[in-house]
């Protein structure tokens, strides 16, 4: 149960305090009050567009039927279309792919990392070849 202080800052933010908040024991629920408000409505690097669109992935890669609600609608409020909700869908569904298989495969990770640091030299010097072909 959040303390008051925290209550009257959570219904001043969001119009009442959610049940799911109230369900999270002492002393952890001021502080994930504090990381909720902090991250999704604080001012960090991401813009509220980014931030719903990582949203709707990551619900979408765990199943939760909450967060993608919430994130949806977070989403919508950001004036994120329906195609770029279905893209970062299928996005985090392509990187959960493609993680199942790098741990189902046992691929070693310094190979992969040196893989991938070639994949990204290779990668900037055909951009760089583009642009001075322009």
């Amino acid at each position: 149960m959040v303390s008051p202080q925290t209550r009257d800052e959570i219904e001043e933010s969001l119009g009442q305090v959610p049940s799911w908040i109230e369900s999270i024991a002492e002393p952890a629920s001021d502080h994930s009050w504090g990381l909720f408000r902090d991250l999704s409505f604080g001012e960090t690097e991401l813009t509220p567009r980014e931030k719903a669109l990582v949203g709707v992935g990551v619900a979408a890669s765990i199943n939760c039927p909450y967060c993608t609600h919430f994130h949806k609608k977070e989403a919508r409020m950001a004036d994120v279309t329906e195609d770029e909700v279905e893209e970062a869908v299928t996005l985090a569904s392509s990187t959960l792919y493609s993680s199942t298989v790098l741990h189902g495969s046992e691929v070693d990770l310094n190979d992969f990392v040196t893989e991938t640091s070639e994949i990204v030299e290779y990668l900037k010097e055909q951009e760089a070849a583009a642009a001075g072909a322009d």
